[in-house]
């Protein structure tokens, strides 16, 4: 007959559910362990909206590009001679304009008044310079008819001295009378050099006098021709032919001297201003060909003058254009420009990837698979960048396919599946 132990069926119970506990403890462990050390899945990405490109060996155009306008090689800032009124605005900007053109009208009456009284002191001297050299002429006359009596008074009593010393000689005339035609004769002679001395002097002065006038004359003339002209001035003209660009005053403004009135440029001379990104612009060399695209045609050209300074992360590049302006080419229009720096011959480049495609350095891409359904993460070093494509330097070789795409979203991964 059995006996029942309940104490040793509760111990044996016991025991059953710790080993059961211990083991489903560890099994979970293992399972998470297992579970920790797989692998995430690839996420899946679209190929339709991957750009992939295979590396190629062969030559690269190497080129930069930037974005400007089209800006005239000649224009003229026109500013104000004088204070003035802004009567009437003649001409509106973008007219077409010729050197004598009027832009518009100022007005001062102030300014007019100026130039009469000028021209008034102008007549006033004028006079008094012809009054002067006739009285100046009339004493000048006076004088050389003087000299010219002494000088036949000296001739006469020259002429009676010595007609006495050949008489006195013969004994025909007494010796006192030979002497007193002599005295007279000498004095005669002395005044006369007096006379022409006197004569050398008065032309002299006359001549000074006239000369001082003169140069007032002159002074009240340029006045007068100063006045005049910024009376003229007041009808403010193009001075060159080509486009009327701005006109930055209105009807009724009160201008001053220097002040600006308009801008006129040559529409036909025209040139273009690029920005460069300055991590572009190191290579680039006065001279280099250039293309710029005005949207309506491209233009050949070439690099004339690169601004030593950077501005907000670019450098300014001048082109000079060779080739013809299409229609509808003028002046501050938007253009895309691309200079050509080098040929680089027999490299390995691929098309530039959306990230650390600017320039030499490592970048990570997306190389395809042979199967082609999965891209893997590799490490790319980039050499010289082009505006489309870029040297490889290492890690990619000839015929590999990338994904140029922005890849950000996929940072955390290293590889990739394409659907």
């Amino acid at each position: 007959m059995d006996i029942a132990r309940p104490a040793i069926i509760a111990r044996q119970k016991r025991t059953r559910r710790i080993a059961y506990g211990a083991a489903s403890l560890v099994a979970v462990l293992l399972i998470t362990l297992g579970l920790s050390r797989l692998k995430p899945a690839a996420p899946s990405v679209d190929r339709g909206t991957l750009v992939i490109d295979t590396v190629k060996r062969g030559g690269m155009l190497r080129q930069v590009r930037g974005l400007g306008t089209l800006v005239p090689e000649d224009f003229r800032w026109i500013p104000a001679a004088t204070d003035g009124r802004v009567e009437r605005i003649v001409v509106l900007p973008g007219s077409i304009v010729t050197a004598d053109t009027i832009i518009l009208e100022l007005s001062n009456p102030e300014l007019e008044m100026q130039a009469l009284d000028a021209e008034s002191q102008l007549r006033a001297s004028e006079a008094a310079y012809t009054e002067l050299k006739v009285r100046l002429e009339s004493q000048h006359l006076d004088q050389e008819a003087a000299a010219a009596s002494v000088q036949a008074d000296f001739a006469q009593a020259r002429m009676r001295a010595d007609t006495d010393e050949e008489l006195a000689q013969q004994g025909l005339v007494a010796d006192l009378n030979r002497k007193l035609s002599k005295v007279t004769a000498d004095q005669l002679e002395n005044r006369h050099r007096i006379e022409q001395k006197r004569l050398a002097i008065a032309g002299g002065s006359i001549k000074a006098q006239l000369a001082g006038m003169r140069a007032q004359v002159d002074q009240k003339r340029v006045l007068a021709r100063l006045r005049r002209s910024q009376v003229q001035a007041q009808a403010v003209r193009a001075g060159i032919g080509g486009m009327l660009q701005q006109v930055p005053v209105e009807v009724g403004q009160r201008v001053s001297p220097g002040t600006i009135l308009a801008k006129v440029a040559e529409q036909n001379r025209l040139k273009a201003v690029i920005r460069v990104a300055e991590t572009q612009a190191k290579d680039i060399q006065v001279g280099q060909p250039a293309s710029i695209d005005t949207r309506n045609g491209i233009v050949e050209g070439r690099v004339s003058r690169v601004d030593p300074a950077s501005q907000n992360g670019t450098v300014t590049v001048d082109v000079a254009l060779t080739g013809e302006l299409p229609k509808g080419a003028r002046p501050d229009l938007s253009v895309d420009g691309t200079v050509e720096l080098e040929r680089l011959e027999n490299i390995l480049y691929v098309g530039r990837p959306a990230q650390g495609g600017q320039g030499p350095g490592p970048v990570g891409l997306f190389k395809l698979e042979e199967e082609g359904s999965t891209a893997t993460r590799v490490t790319v070093r980039l050499g010289r960048a082009s505006v489309s494509t870029v040297e490889v330097v290492d890690g990619l070789k000839e015929g590999d396919q990338v994904v140029l795409s922005d890849t950000s979203a996929y940072d955390a991964v290293d590889r990739i599946r394409l659907n």
